[in-house]
């Protein structure tokens, strides 16, 4: 349970960023018009973006936190620098959701959503490192798993509450980070496109 808690924290973020900055951002988009609302007041386009990355953030520390408590319940943290990894979790969740809503607002239709889901979201969970090492995966599975930020997450929030933090746990954290500023910046672009027409 020790191996699986921290994995679970981390993909259950990613799968939070994505039901967050799919359906009810292209709802807010087009269906609902609710950004155009917005912004028939004082709001820019920028404080939009910031308000869909600042609820994300919030909503992905809601549920990072209460699954942390959930790991202390269940007696599957065993080192000083565990809350730590509720940061991690967010930050991870970070890394695909700011992607995601990026792509989101390049879309006229729902239609590539389940297929995000189905394709991408589903294999990375069951592959990306949370009920398994990586290393038992075959070698291009391997390699395609470490170019995701899950990948990343799951050894970090690992490494953080079992004590045995890795030497290349700069490394993930640098990589959660790169992926969360692109994607923040690809949002904010892509949104900046698509509500000024």
């Amino acid at each position: 349970l020790a191996f699986l808690a921290p994995g679970l924290l981390a993909a259950t973020t990613m799968q939070t960023a994505y039901v967050e900055t799919t359906y009810p951002i292209i709802a807010k988009i087009q269906w609902l018009r609710t950004y155009d609302g917005m912004l028939a007041t004082p709001l820019t386009i920028g404080n939009v973006v910031a308000g869909e990355i600042s609820w994300l953030a919030f909503r992905l520390t809601m549920v990072a936190t209460i699954f942390f408590l959930v790991m202390i319940l269940f007696g599957t943290i065993h080192a000083a620098l565990a809350p730590l990894a509720i940061l991690v979790a967010i930050l991870t969740g970070l890394a695909f959701g700011a992607p995601i809503l990026a792509f989101t607002a390049t879309q006229r239709t729902d239609n590539a959503f389940s297929v995000i889901g189905r394709f991408i979201i589903t294999p990375l969970f069951l592959l990306g490192g949370a009920f398994f090492p990586i290393h038992q995966l075959p070698q291009l599975l391997q390699g395609i798993a470490w170019l995701t930020p899950l990948a990343h997450g799951v050894a970090l929030a690992r490494g953080l509450t079992t004590g045995r933090i890795t030497s290349s746990a700069g490394v993930d954290a640098l990589v959660l980070l790169a992926y969360a500023t692109l994607g923040i910046i690809a949002a904010s672009i892509t949104m900046r496109r698509r509500l000024s027409k």
